[in-house]
């Protein structure tokens, strides 16, 4: 008997151990589910709140489940407000009140549960007024409610708008590219179909290559940048300028179709042109040449258009450039033309077509013959002898005017070896020549294999050298002068030339710009120029000459000007090799280098005008 109810209480004792485990251990579960499931939850939350985008979720009922931190910072909102269990009807109304929502409240929940019940996902874009962009999406979630995503995609329309930018503008000068330039043609055209007109401009600055062979590329940007300032500054708004490519750009003036409104607007272009551009202390002028064409008159369809334009820029840079020229039927045969001259001019040196003829300079003073400046043609197979003015502009665009240069110098250190000892010889370098690190070199190898002094080579360069006065190119023309070489600015008054650049190179004469000498039976202003250059000449020790001069009364003018040199063909013109031989030989004593003397008489012989001499470079 009391072992058995040793053993029930045994057994009751056991059974009540055993529920007190079985309820610790209940317990242990639940607290550690709990425990797990708290720090999932704060997994969660962490994971939600660094998110990038704003994350937001509803149930069925549109009350907040969960949010973001990134969405309350989104919308400037308040943790206290925007919360578990808060209605998407106090949020609006929040947000609202914070600056973050200004749409209809009422409409936007009713579109909410429409689009909800689809059952497909949805997106929206979102601008705000301090331009951020939002992109909301909304996931519709099983058994009603929905996940929104807000993503703050303003950097990537930013980037996405600019990339668009590009891709129709030019990213140097951000005016319209060629693409763009392009659609705007065809939509003015279509204008011009129904009744309307048009007139397109072409330009392009003249002696672009120069500029940036002689300055560097960054003066060319600057100056790209420069011109397509002022072209916005000369135009309407309905119309539009566009960069085509290199130093091209061209105007659709539009509805005008009439030839005097064009003239007044390239009239614009040219004068404001002509004020001086100044880059890390470079100032220059630069000219732009101009071709017009009309529609409808040239032209109804864009491309044809194009090219009536492009082949009236041609007649311009052809007439003399820095002016602006209509597009004529002609132009075309010109044009093509031209194309076969530069065809073969890159092989005319190889093919021995150049040759040279030399122009006597007479020392007024003395009476002798200081100087021949030699004189570049090109003997054409099919058209003969060509003048600088019809090869020389595109020697220089298709970049053989260096190798052409270095030819005529060559030749004229020969020839010369071959004259008086007291004559020099005056070869013209282009601005290309000068920007070469070879010139120094080059110049020391011509007279070395001609045999001729140093001092018997005069370097002609013209004034608008003076605009690009880089720090190479003045090094190489002291370097040149330390030589012997003498250094004399052409061409002087064509340009913008200041005193402080004449005193920092070292020039040993300065020649007058041809067109003042021919003016000066015109009137007193080239008079005036005339003396003031001759004055300043003396001032700083330099030879003045007087180039162009054809009569009598110009050659006794230049004398009362104080002009110490002339070159014309009131003495003589232009002449090969064998005849400046001959002349000297003439006009030369028996014996060998003595002083050549000029007789007075021979300059009052040649009284009738001749067609003044071109240029070399021109």
């Amino acid at each position: 008997m009391l072992r058995r109810e040793k053993t029930f209480r045994t057994l009751s004792q056991w059974r009540r151990d055993s529920g007190l485990h079985e309820c610790a251990q209940a317990r242990r579960v639940v607290k550690d589910s709990e425990k797990k499931l708290s720090e999932q939850h704060r997994l969660l939350q962490a994971a939600v709140d660094n998110m990038t985008d704003g994350l937001i979720m509803f149930d069925a009922d549109a009350r907040v489940v969960v949010c973001n931190q990134r969405y309350l910072q989104m919308y400037n909102a308040s943790p206290e407000i925007v919360r578990p269990g808060c209605s998407l009807r106090d949020v609006l109304l929040h947000r609202k009140a914070t600056g973050g929502f200004f749409g209809d409240v009422d409409e936007y929940i009713a579109d909410s549960f429409a689009r909800t019940a689809t059952g497909a996902p949805s997106m929206k874009i979102r601008e705000f007024d301090d331009g951020r962009v939002l992109l909301i999406k909304d996931q519709p979630l099983e058994g009603g409610g929905w996940v929104a995503t807000h993503e703050d995609i303003t950097e990537r329309r930013r980037v996405e708008q600019r990339i668009a930018h590009l891709a129709l503008h030019d990213p140097l000068t951000d005016l319209p590219n060629r693409m763009l330039f392009r659609q705007r043609l065809e939509q003015a055209l279509v204008r011009v179909r129904r009744g309307g007109g048009l007139a397109l401009l072409y330009l392009d600055i003249d002696h672009f290559k120069t500029v940036n062979d002689t300055l560097g590329h960054p003066i060319g940007d600057q100056l790209l940048i420069g011109l397509a300032r002022r072209l916005r500054e000369c135009v309407r708004e309905i119309d539009t300028v566009a960069r085509l490519g290199g130093d091209e750009f061209a105007v659709i003036q539009s509805d005008s179709g009439r030839p005097e409104d064009a003239v007044a607007l390239a009239a614009r272009i040219l004068e404001r042109m002509k004020t001086p551009f100044n880059f890390d202390g470079h100032q220059f002028v630069a000219d732009v040449s101009v071709g017009i064409a009309l529609a409808p008159g040239d032209a109804v369809e864009a491309e044809d258009l194009m090219k009536s334009a492009d082949m009236a820029l041609y007649g311009s840079k052809g007439d003399g450039r820095g002016a602006f020229r209509f597009f004529k039927p002609q132009m075309d045969e010109r044009m093509k033309s031209r194309r076969a001259l530069e065809l073969q001019l890159r092989n005319a040196l190889a093919r021995g077509e150049f040759e040279l003829y030399y122009q006597p300079i007479v020392n007024l003073r003395t009476n002798e013959i200081s100087t021949c400046e030699a004189l570049l043609r090109w003997r054409h197979p099919e058209r003969g002898l060509l003048l600088p003015i019809d090869f020389i502009p595109a020697a220089a665009e298709l970049g053989v005017i260096v190798p052409i240069g270095e030819w005529v110098l060559r030749t004229a250190c020969a020839v010369a070896a071959q004259w008086p000892e007291n004559v020099r010889v005056a070869v013209n370098l282009a601005p290309l020549q000068l920007k070469s690190p070879n010139l120094v070199p080059v110049v020391v190898n011509a007279l070395a294999a001609a045999g001729l002094s140093t001092s018997r080579l005069e370097i002609e360069i013209t004034e608008a050298v003076l605009w690009y006065d880089s720090a190479a190119i003045l090094a190489k023309l002291h370097q040149l002068r330390e030589l012997g070489v003498h250094l004399v600015m052409d061409d002087f008054g064509s340009g913008y030339a200041s005193l402080s650049h004449l005193q920092s190179f070292p020039f040993d004469k300065i020649k007058i710009e041809q067109r003042l000498t021919s003016g000066l039976s015109e009137g007193k202003d080239p008079a005036t120029i005339m003396r003031m250059v001759a004055a300043l000449a003396g001032a700083l020790c330099m030879i003045s000459v007087a180039e162009g001069v054809e009569t009598r009364e110009q050659l006794e003018e230049v004398k009362r000007l104080g002009y110490t040199e002339m070159q014309g063909f009131l003495f003589s013109g232009a002449k090969t090799p064998e005849d400046i031989s001959q002349f000297f030989a003439a006009h030369t004593g028996a014996k060998e280098g003595s002083t050549l003397q000029v007789p007075t008489r021979r300059i009052a012989m040649n009284r009738a005008p001749r067609p003044p001499p071109v240029r070399s470079r021109r």
